[in-house]
């Protein structure tokens, strides 16, 4: 749960916002009505009649933007030297960057200081699975008038756009992503007689894999199961693979809930034998995914859920590359193993002057051009620092620049990055209901999964759905 010149063409750089306030001197300033943005190609007449850019005084224009690197940040420098080529080559928009407010929950600290008028112009960290939410509460600009006439728009990866992609409108710019897989330890697998090439194929040798690897005598255990507070983000994999899902969005918008639906049943049946039959998970169930990762760095689980670009954590864990592998989930009853693909889109705000958005707009194409993302990319690999290897880009291959990782392990985000499926619809208000009904099953041997997740819809239903549906139909 996870910034990035420009696009637009050199002919039109650094007079393009000139030309644009000289054609709208007369509008009123704040949001388009419509919700849009005007594309800065489209003042391509307005920007041929000032030949002469040195006689046109141009109007200063200050965005803010929430990616100001720490000073102990180690990307800190190629930060420093991106916003500084981006201000030389755009001397009349100064941006403010600041570090993102503190607090205990990134998306509640943007969404209060959006609410209070006091949000960024520019924001790189809108997860996938809240876009549509965000751009329902008025949050995201509607980007797609700039889409149409931007330059690189088909150089992004269609499953990178997707969840920014509401209603047949574009709200959202991809900034990063990332695909899931199973992370294991090869040195544990050849331990136990497994092969260290070889990942499980299906759930029946995913238990056969754990119990070789759990030796309790060691404090040692199989797999590392998530069940603290986002416990419902590793098992929707889980309900995939059984061949459903746990919420459906309707034609009309409208969302119905799939909780007590067999797949999801079947899915924390399987987490409930994982737990209290196999005896092959952690003994604190409800521990901090950060536990979890530390068993891993340590050697004490075999198995564990990871994203692609959480390769660099392993190595600042103690780990040699060499020694782990990486591959799709094991596939389920239905035969299927989607990987699960996240990541952030830059938003622009719709609530401040256009042309502070159009400014925004050249902010953002700039972070996420070609040239920018492989400068980034071209420093993480000379000063030994991983990068995401799964890039939003189709002229990006951040492989080129991963010298100092095992080709497999290239070639497996690869793989997992060819299936992939998009977190379950409305995730960020229901999530709370389906863990409740997860670490009952966890914490009680005697919990029945259907029950739990009966109990858990029939009050997800009242408090969430019917509101939601309500309000949609409105």
């Amino acid at each position: 749960m996870h910034s990035k010149p420009g696009v637009l063409s050199k002919r039109f750089g650094i007079i393009i916002v000139t030309a644009m306030m000289l054609v709208m001197a007369a509008c009123t300033q704040g949001g388009n009505s419509n919700g849009g943005t005007t594309a800065p190609e489209q003042s391509e007449k307005a920007t041929e009649s000032a030949t002469n850019e040195s006689a046109v005084k141009q109007e200063t224009i200050e965005i803010t933007v929430w990616d100001k690197a720490k000073p102990d940040d180690i990307l800190k420098p190629v930060y420093d030297e991106i916003f500084a080529e981006f201000e030389e080559k755009y001397p009349h928009i100064k941006v403010k960057h600041e570090v993102q407010p503190a607090g205990n929950n990134d998306r509640e600290v943007f969404v209060t200081s959006m609410a209070g008028g006091n949000g960024p112009d520019a924001y790189a960290s809108a997860y996938f699975p809240i876009m549509s939410d965000w751009a329902k509460q008025g949050f995201a600009l509607d980007l797609t008038s700039f889409w149409e006439t931007y330059a690189d728009k088909d150089q992004y990866l269609p499953s990178a756009m997707a969840a920014g992609t509401i209603d047949g409108k574009i709200y959202g710019i991809p900034n990063n992503m990332y695909t899931m897989g199973l992370l294991y330890n090869k040195k544990l697998f050849k331990e136990a007689g497994l092969d260290p090439n070889k990942a499980p194929a299906n759930w029946d040798e995913f238990v056969d894999y754990a119990k070789k690897l759990t030796i309790p005598d060691k404090n040692q255990y199989g797999y590392a199961l998530l069940g603290m507070d986002w416990a419902d983000w590793w098992f929707e994999y889980y309900v995939w693979q059984a061949g459903g899902d746990l919420t459906t969005k309707n034609e009309d918008g409208s969302v119905t809930l799939d909780f007590s639906k067999q797949p999801a049943v079947t899915a924390l049946q399987f987490y409930k034998d994982l737990k209290w039959k196999h005896k092959v998970v952690q003994k604190n169930i409800v521990q901090d995914i950060g536990d979890n990762q530390k068993d891993f760095f340590l050697g004490r689980v075999g198995m564990i859920l990871s994203a692609s670009d959480w390769f660099a954590g392993v190595v600042q864990g103690g780990m040699d590359l060499n020694d782990i592998g990486f591959a799709p989930y094991p596939v389920g009853p239905a035969g299927v193993a989607p990987s699960q693909t996240g990541g952030q889109y830059w938003i622009v705000n719709p609530k401040v002057p256009k042309e502070r958005q159009d400014a925004a707009l050249t902010y953002v194409a700039f972070r996420n051009s070609k040239e920018s993302l492989e400068k980034m990319l071209k420093f993480q690999s000379e000063n030994g620092i991983l990068p995401n290897l799964l890039s939003v880009r189709k002229d990006v291959d951040a492989s080129q620049f991963s010298s100092n990782v095992p080709a497999d392990l290239v070639s497996s985000v690869t793989k997992t990055a060819e299936n992939v499926q998009l977190e379950y619809f409305l995730k960020e208000r229901l999530g709370s209901y389906v863990v409740k009904a997860i670490q009952k099953v966890l914490t009680d041997e005697s919990a029945d999964p259907l029950a739990e997740l009966t109990a858990a819809e029939k009050l997800a239903q009242k408090e969430v759905a019917d509101p939601y549906n309500k309000e949609i139909k409105e």
